[in-house]
Parts: C-alpha cells; structure tokens; sequence
C-alpha cells in the first residue's frame, strides 16, 4: 500500500570559512570569506527572500561571522581616511598606487586574479576571459611583464570581482550592469562602486538571515566556535571505533580536549547571539562529526538537535546486530528521527545519496530536469517509508562551494527548486527544530553511535595519515605549553583571552581535511601555511620559543588530478541515490 503521509525535507546549508587572517599582522591571507558572501551568502538570502513560503535551515560557523564583521569594519575605517585594508585584493582593488609591472606584487595579482572557475565565471564574460588569457601568457613569457601597464592590472581587479558577484546583483544593481557592459579602461570611481557593492553584500548578511528567522521562514544554526572536530579533541581514539586500525597520533590524546570542547561550544553560543540576537537550538557539529560523548556535551550544553552523514547511522545499526540488541527497532531507515538510548537530543541523518547529487550530479543538468529528477527520488522515499513513523528526508551540504560549479551560480537550479517545493502536496519543507516539536515522541531509539563524520562514517580525511597525525602532534604540543603557560599565571587577562582564541583557529578542523597526498601541492601549500602561521603566533602569544620544525613544510600534496569540484567538497559516500 502507498504511503499516504507527507514527507518532511530539511534544506539545511552549512556556511563555512575558517580563519585566515593571520593575527600577528592582521592581515587577511586570503579572499574567501568576502568573495563567498557576496557570491553565495547574499545569494542564498535573495532565493529564500523572492520565495516566501519556502524554508530550510542555515547554519553559521561563529569563525566566519566574525571575519565578515572584521572586513566590514576596515572597510569602512579605510573611507574615513584611516589605515589600508588588510586584504591583499581589497587593498588593490582601491589602490591608487599599484605594484610596477613585472615585479613580484604585480604579478601575485595576476596569480590571485585568475582564481576562479574557468567556465562558470572566467568564460562568462567575454572581456575576463580575454583579460586572463593575456595573464597566462605574460606568465609564461616574464620578460615582457614590464611591458604591461597599469590599466591592465586594474582591469583585471575589476573583472575579479565582477566574475565572483552573486547574481542578486547581476539582475538587480543598475550599477555591476553598467560596469558589465562598459568592459574596460575602469576608473578609480568604478573600482570604488565595487567596493561599495562588496561592503553592501557584507553588511547585509546578519540583518537579512536574523529577519529570515525571526519570520519563521529559516531557521539559524551554529557549529563549534572555530569549526573544530569535537570528537577527536575529547577522544583521539575515538577514530578507531569506525576503522579499527586506524594509525593514531603519536600524542594519543588532547589535553584539556572536554574544556575545550566546551569553550568551543560556549564560544559559539555567545558570537551566534551577538549576530542574530537568538539562541540556536542546533549544532551541526563540524563536518557531522559526532560521538556518543559529543552528543551527551552537546545536550550538556543546551542544544536539542544534531545532525550527520547517514554512514554513522549504518554503522551504528551494524554495531548494535552484531552485539545482539534485539529490544530497539532496528531497520537502520535514514528518513525519520533519532534519539540515543538515553538521550533527549534529536538526531537527524543526511540523506547523502540525495545532497551528493545536488553537489556533484546536477551542475551539468538542465535545472528543471535536476529538480525534477530530485523530487521524484523524493516521491519515491515517501512511498516506501512505513506510515507508523515520521518521513524526514535532511539534504544537508556546503551552502557556498557547490555553486561555482552550477551555471549562473546556481540560480536557476535554486529559483526552480525552491518554487516547486514551497508548491508540492506530499513534499513539505520544514526546519529540525519543528520537526522535533511536532515529533520528537515518535523518535527512534538508538541503543549507542559508531564515532564519525558526514564523510564516509569515518574520521580518515583528518586524521590517520602520516600528515594529518604529524598535525595533531603539533596541535598536541602547542596545547600542552599553553597549558604550563596558563598555569603558571604569566599572562594578564587579556593575553590569556588572545591565547585562547589563538588556540581555537589551531584546532580548526579545515587544516587536517587538506594535509595528506589526495590534494594538488598548490592548494595544500595554502593551508599547511596557514596552519604554521597560527600555531607560531599562539607560541609568540605565550611566550614560548617557537619549536624550529613549525617553520618546516608539513605537508606537500601529491595529487596531479584536480580534485572533485576542487577538493572543498567531498561525497558523503559512493554517489548513490537512496
């Protein structure tokens, strides 16, 4: 017989960058955060704003909130004539003064000006893909670089963040439209109109998602403060309980890892009310990693719901067969709601057959086609799942990368998918926090949870590999001269205030995803940087000398083959449909 019920899909988007400013300078060492806002988080308002009975779930890392409250900030300390922005492109983007053609600077522009998606935004526009071919060659033939002039870099800007501009602006500013269409020789006054545009974008984000939830329309969640994985800071071993022989850290454990843990947490809770003037119910916590221990912390500290990939469920079920459980249901079904044995807090498994599709199918379909093709598979859960429990179908993914690869950024695939499921009978889109109102007694009882990630179940892609466990043995160490430091009472409140956050952007979880051999060099040279940067400002924070291999390459990459969709995402599994 046909399931005659409603099924309930969560859209819920996780919104991510981790730190890349570099304390010591205050420096931004890299674009993402404003580049993904006014591409993606400006975006993804727009869509749920033009369609008002649509509703998903939004979830912030505190880490990223700060970082766009940081640009926002030195923008416009820069327009009243105060210091020059800490951005390497803002900076030259506005610059009256640009490097001398063929040096160094000049061409380290070029470099960061052609990173971007080579079809979808390079080849968009005629004018970029002219502009980036002429920096390929003057690239590959250095001694005509001093040649160019200085209208060429300045065109390149522009067309920079053009290209990166979300489409919320491309069909509705007059402005970026006349900028599109004039194609060349940009003034100071044109690169002042994008910088205008970029604040804007920036400075809309908090006040339009805060408005989206206080409607009801959305609801906002958070990850731990710096997007750190909980259940390897409170137990290392942890990442055995999914792969037995999983090679640990030498370190074998975090010190301090639970106060940690909870410093993340209440961290988050703090800036996440600061921005939105709300407490978040849920906590996706960083990549879906969850343990029974994180579960419990997470409860422990207020939160009612929490989400991951449907492997940990699968493993958690074959767990439980084998161990003979027979009083709990079970069938191991992804589409309802959980609770652990003992537990109040509501567990929710990613559909990753579903979200891998949207990620990795449907940027090459024709939008109509991939949305149809999503709800059918859909339709099809809702049939075959039993009336005498709840249909929850949770797509949960990266609410910014995904795009770049989609045509137009996604808009067509997002208008369309969001108009047909605000207007569907049997597919009703809904937010966790309602779904465990209206249904959290019906919730199934899981008598315990395999440790692991959204990825595969597993915790492999950040620890396990001889990288990644070198990383955690650097993170080990520096946190155990934190700790003599801060308890031989040397620090004032204040340097014991910056130590800690200093802390925090080491135990980010961003670093460990990219060590290892899966990766090409150029992007692992980013962030083992990055990472080294940090943990040398935490030691100069506490006054430790710096151990002499922080200063060493931790780790090089060795993939020659770009990764899928550039290696930001990963498919939660073998890209199956459930």
């Amino acid at each position: 017989m046909e399931c005659k019920q409603t099924a309930q899909v969560v859209l819920c988007w996780h919104m991510h960058q981790p730190s890349y400013k570099d304390a010591s300078s205050g420096e931004f060492l890299f674009p993402w955060v404003y580049l993904h806002a006014v591409k993606d988080y400006a975006d993804m308002a727009a869509h749920l704003e033009a369609h008002p009975k649509a509703r998903a779930v939004v979830n912030f890392a505190p880490v990223l909130l700060e970082q766009i409250e940081d640009y926002l900030e030195q923008i416009a300390l820069w327009e009243e004539g105060g210091d020059a922005i800490k951005d390497p492109l803002l900076r030259a983007l506005v610059a009256k003064e640009l490097p001398e053609a063929g040096s160094a600077a000049f061409m380290t522009i070029i470099e960061k000006c052609l990173r971007a998606h080579p079809e979808r935004i390079i080849k968009r526009f005629a004018p970029y893909e002219k502009l980036a071919g002429l920096a390929e060659y003057y690239r590959e033939h250095p001694e005509i670089q001093q040649y160019l002039s200085q209208q060429f870099l300045v065109d390149l800007l522009v067309w920079y963040h053009i290209g990166w501009m979300g489409e919320i602006f491309r069909r509705g500013d007059k402005q970026i439209v006349k900028l599109q269409e004039k194609g060349r020789s940009y003034s100071e006054d044109d690169r002042r109109v994008v910088l205008k545009m970029i604040f804007d974008a920036l400075a809309g984000i908090a006040p339009r998602y805060r408005r989206l939830a206080e409607k009801g329309q959305i609801e906002l969640s958070v990850t731990p403060y710096t997007h750190p994985m909980l259940p390897l800071l409170l137990d290392i071993k942890s990442a055995r309980e999914s792969v037995p022989d999983s090679p640990l850290p030498n370190a074998q454990h975090y010190p301090g890892g639970e106060e940690r843990s909870r410093w993340q947490l209440e961290e988050a809770r703090a800036v996440f009310k600061r921005f939105f003037n709300l407490e978040p119910a849920g906590c996706w916590a960083s990549e879906g990693g969850l343990s029974e221990a994180t579960v419990s912390l997470l409860e422990e500290e207020g939160f009612r719901w929490t989400a991951t990939g449907d492997s940990v469920l699968h493993k958690s079920v074959h767990k439980a067969r084998e161990q003979g459980v027979t009083e709990i249901d079970l069938s191991g079904r992804i589409h309802t709601l959980y609770k652990l044995r003992d537990g109040n807090m509501g567990l929710f498994f990613r559909d990753d057959g579903l979200s891998d599709r949207i990620g990795f199918n449907y940027s090459d379909w024709h939008a109509e086609d991939a949305v149809g093709d999503l709800i059918h598979l859909m339709e099809n859960i809702r049939k075959q799942s039993p009336q005498s429990e709840p249909c929850i179908i949770p797509i949960i993914m990266d609410g910014e990368n995904a795009w770049e690869f989609f045509p137009e950024n996604g808009y067509y695939f997002l208008d369309e998918l969001y108009r047909r499921l605000s207007e569907h009978s049997n597919l009703h889109l809904t937010t966790f926090s309602d779904l465990l109102e209206q249904k959290g007694s019906e919730a199934t009882r899981l008598p315990g949870l395999v440790a692991g990630s959204w990825i595969d179940g597993t915790f492999t892609t950040w620890m396990g590999h001889p990288d990644k466990n070198r990383g955690w043995d650097w993170l080990c160490e520096a946190k155990q001269h934190y700790d003599e430091v801060m308890a031989g009472g040397k620090l004032s409140a204040e340097q014991a205030r910056k130590a800690s956050y200093q802390l925090a952007l080491c135990e980010g979880s961003d670093w460990f995803w990219w060590f290892g051999d899966d990766n090409p060099a150029a992007v692992v040279s980013d962030f083992e940087h990055l990472f080294r940067r940090h943990l040398v400002n935490l030691y100069n924070l506490i006054g430790h000398p710096v151990p002499a291999h922080i200063y060493e390459r931790l780790s090089v990459g060795g993939s020659n083959r770009a990764p899928a969709m550039g290696g930001t995402m990963r498919p939660g599994h073998a890209m199956e449909t459930s």
